[in-house]
């Protein structure tokens, strides 16, 4: 029979038995009345013959029940039948679906992305337009985050060692910062989820949330409902301190340490994971010593799959422009034969924990930072200069996020160049000089307003900090100072002043003239040394700083490693005055250009022929101030 007709037969079957349960009901009662009657006259022959049909017709409506019963539960089993059958050939047509959705090879919709390098490939169109237009907006695949759950399993990134180490219950509590402006939910609520996770609750005091004046309509109610369902569960737990304007990532951590009322404060970014144990080898610390600034290590989270990559522990530093990197571990830390040990570090990354008073008594963060950029390098400075220092834990580990781009603010550059003179001017003594150099900015008059900073001039005068050659000396030693740079910026030949010297193709060792830009490839730097720089300035050791050098025959200058090139005992040292040739001192030979018949200009090494150059900034008396080479030499 049909599918179709099945539900009119089990319908059918059902009355039947509904009317023979009817008469049985019916003939019962009728039985029962002629029993009551017979029984007045049991002698009666008739009497007794009707008790005996009855009795017949009773036994067999007995067994017309039972055979309806078993009518009944064969529907049952065939209605549960067919609903099994219905749902598994649903079930399979799902499947199938997704098989064929799968098979199915969609167009890549923008394949200059790089959203969809390695992630994305099983997009639909549709699919594919939501998540580029997410990560347009927030530099990361929100895509992806919203389909992770919040309490994702993530690698336990630490070493066997810190695993088996064991710490004392008595450790201070911890009140956790999270900085967030217009960041995606789903990365919110997952940085506190494994937080809650993943800190011992009887250590973890308060999770504050702080929002500089984000525009998201998702971080208003939505949020706020999050607040309150987490609060449910773990009463108290969650603040949220909102600036009612755009103050930036300084000012946003200190407002965090100013509603922190734990023991210790860790300043967090809101795109992040802490690992298993993280909070512990922080609390230890600190409670071992209070001047100790901690900074976790940082592990990665791709921007496009969200796949989590191990860094190796590292020391953090930061070059002349004050850009944070990575520095070896030093030599000291490797002889304690201990890789849980702590390793102390020049400067901090920009997540931070700290004892809340202590971290209160050394000024917290430097409020008059704009934006972003060099407030960390500014904490790592004075945390060592005032009486403090920078610790990397290596049991403490945490999973950053890293961003595509910034959708925020695409231009960083001026608020960098504010922030570095920032620091600079306070911190940074004679040695500030090398920030203007590294940024190709003129000493005097930079056209960069660093803002009011007496009195940040004044908390290190109160606290009594050390000066920056006993920093250079005692803690960041691997950071070298020029003292005798005496031209720097780019440089121009009078013969045609819209191109300028330039390092050339990387790699390679020619440098040539090419359309002025004033970015790092062409930024020289002269020294009253007679050496010429090119290629920006690294002033570290072990670094590659390039030298313009004479080989002393053919027509083209050469660059070469500086150090290498001193060995060698190559041509590179020079003499030159603003607006006079370029000759080197050895060969005698100018720099100059030349053009072709197309009318490209070359830079090549000649006989003299008067042309003129002029670099773009000079430096007056520093480099030549007797007092300052003389410290830097002891």
């Amino acid at each position: 029979m049909a599918p179709w007709r099945r539900p009119h037969k089990v319908a059918l079957l059902i009355m039947n038995a509904g009317f023979v349960c009817y008469l049985v009901h019916l003939l019962q009662d009728q039985r029962q009345g002629r029993h009551d009657s017979l029984e007045v006259n049991p002698r009666s022959l008739n009497g007794n013959l009707i008790l005996e049909r009855l009795d017949r017709l009773d036994w067999n409506i007995y067994n017309l029940s039972k055979s309806l019963e078993k009518v009944h539960k064969k529907v049952k089993q065939i209605e549960h039948d067919q609903k099994l059958q219905n749902i598994s050939k649903t079930e399979v047509r799902q499947a199938d679906n997704m098989k064929e959705e799968k098979k199915m090879v969609h167009r890549l919709l923008y394949p200059d992305s790089a959203l969809f390098k390695r992630w994305g490939a099983d997009l639909s169109e549709e699919e594919q337009t939501v998540a580029q237009e997410l990560f347009l907006k927030y530099g990361y695949n929100v895509y992806i985050s919203d389909h992770l759950p919040l309490d994702r399993p993530i690698t336990d990134t630490r070493s066997p060692s810190c695993k088996k180490k064991t710490y004392p219950k008595d450790l201070p509590t911890i009140s956790v910062v999270l900085i967030f402006m217009n960041e995606a939910l789903s990365i919110i609520l997952r940085a506190i989820t494994s937080i809650i996770n993943r800190t011992p609750a009887h250590l973890l005091k308060e999770i504050i949330l702080v929002d500089d004046y984000s525009s998201n309509d998702d971080l208003k109610g939505p949020l706020e409902t999050q607040i309150k369902n987490y609060n449910a569960k773990h009463p108290g737990l969650l603040k949220i301190v909102r600036h009612e304007r755009r103050q930036g990532l300084t000012q946003a951590r200190i407002s965090g340490w100013e509603a922190s009322t734990a023991d210790v404060v860790a300043i967090l970014d809101a795109h992040i994971e802490v690992n298993m144990a993280w909070a512990e080898p922080i609390l230890s610390r600190i409670k071992e010593d209070r001047t100790v600034i901690i900074s976790p290590v940082f592990d990665n989270i791709r921007f496009d799959d969200f796949e989590l990559l191990q860094y190796s522990v590292a020391a953090d530093g930061f070059d002349w422009a004050l850009w944070c990197l990575y520095e070896p571990l030093p030599d000291e830390w490797y002889a304690l034969k201990d890789e849980t040990a702590p390793v102390r570090s020049p400067s901090i990354m920009g997540i931070l924990a700290a004892d809340r008073k202590f971290l209160g008594e050394i000024g917290v963060l430097d409020g008059g930072m704009h934006i972003y950029g060099g407030e960390n390098v500014e904490l790592g400075l004075r945390a060592w200069q005032c009486g403090g220092k920078i610790e990397v834990l290596p049991c403490s580990r945490i999973a950053h996020l890293e961003r595509a781009h910034k959708p925020y603010l695409p231009d960083l550059s001026i608020a960098l160049k504010r922030n570095a003179l920032r620091v600079a001017e306070v911190w940074m003594d004679e040695y500030k000089y090398m920030v203007y150099f590294a940024w190709n900015l003129p000493i005097e008059n930079s056209g960069i307003d660093y803002g009011d900073v007496s009195s940040r001039k004044e908390l290190r005068k109160k606290l009594n900090c050390k000066g920056f050659d006993w920093y250079i000396k005692n803690v960041y030693p691997n950071l070298r100072f020029l003292p005798n740079i005496v031209g720097y910026g780019t440089m121009k030949n009078t013969l045609k002043e819209d191109i300028c010297i330039d390092q050339g193709p990387v790699p390679g060792n020619t440098p040539i003239m090419y359309p002025c830009h004033a970015y790092s490839p062409q930024h020289l730097f002269y020294h009253s040394t007679g050496e010429m720089y090119i290629g920006g300035l690294h002033a570290r050791l072990n670094a590659v700083d390039r030298c313009v050098t004479d080989p002393g025959r053919g027509d083209l200058p050469i660059l070469e490693q500086c150090d290498i090139a001193v060995s060698k005992g190559l041509n590179l040292h020079w003499d030159f005055k603003q607006g006079s040739a370029v000759i080197n001192r050895n060969t005698k030979r100018c720099l100059e250009i030349t053009a072709d018949n197309t009318g490209t200009y070359r830079l090549v090494m000649q006989t003299c022929t008067g042309q003129r150059w002029n670099i773009q900034h000079t430096v007056k008396d520093w480099g030549k101030t007797k007092d300052v080479e003389h410290r830097i030499q002891q």
